[in-house]
């Protein structure tokens, strides 16, 4: 698998949030073995911004006071 490039000319949002929530969801991944991790080759960010782009998993801004 190689990174979605077409879902990231597309995407309409903030590009710096989806960016930061990628890199959270690979770390996330790689913390807990995912075994999508070895269905597509090792590419932990990926297999994260494949599964943000298509709304599998979804994120949110926390503000902190």
């Amino acid at each position: 698998m190689v990174f979605p490039l077409e879902q990231l000319v597309t995407f309409n949002g903030n590009i710096y949030e989806i960016t930061v929530a990628a890199s959270l969801r690979a770390y996330q991944m790689a913390k807990v073995n995912d075994p999508e991790i070895a269905a597509n080759q090792d590419k932990v960010v990926c297999a994260a911004a494949k599964q943000l782009f298509t709304h599998r998993v979804t994120y949110r801004i926390e503000h902190k006071d």
